[in-house]
C-alpha cells in the first residue's frame, strides 16, 4: 500500500491511493485530496470492503497510514500485521513510476472527477 500524487487542472496536487498484491496486480485505488488518518483509513476500509481481509499490510513509513491500520485493528479481535520496511515496498513504488509515465503526457488530469 502506498500514496502518490498526481496533478489535476484547476484543483492542484491530489493523492492517489494504491494497493497492490504480490503478484504486482492493483488490488485497489483511491483518489483524496489531503493526504492524512481520515483519508487513509476510508482507502483502506474501501479495500478491505473489495478484496476481504488483508493477514499483513506492507506500507512506507507514514504516520496517517499506520495510524489509519492502528485504529482499524483496535476494532478488530485478529489485528493485520503491518509491516513498514522500506524495501518490501518497493513493488508498489516502482508501480507509481507507470502512472506518472501515464499521466505527464496530459500534463494533468482536467478536473479532479475525472481523475479519479
Amino acid at each position: 500500500m502506498n500514496e502518490t500524487y498526481i496533478k489535476v487542472k484547476g484543483g492542484g496536487w491530489k493523492y492517489l491511493y494504491r494497493a497492490v498484491d504480490k503478484q504486482g496486480k492493483t488490488v485497489d485505488f483511491l483518489l483524496t485530496k489531503k493526504r492524512d488518518m481520515t483519508a487513509a483509513k476510508r482507502f483502506f476500509d474501501k479495500a478491505v470492503e473489495a478484496n476481504g481481509d488483508p493477514n499483513k499490510v506492507a506500507m512506507d513509513k507514514s504516520g496517517a497510514n499506520k495510524a489509519a491500520i492502528d485504529a482499524i485493528n483496535a476494532g478488530r479481535s485478529v489485528p493485520i500485521l503491518v509491516r513498514q520496511v522500506k524495501y518490501l515496498n518497493n513493488m508498489v513504488e516502482q508501480d507509481h513510476r507507470a502512472i506518472k509515465r501515464l499521466t505527464k503526457p496530459m500534463l494533468n488530469f482536467k478536473s479532479f472527477r475525472s481523475a479519479g
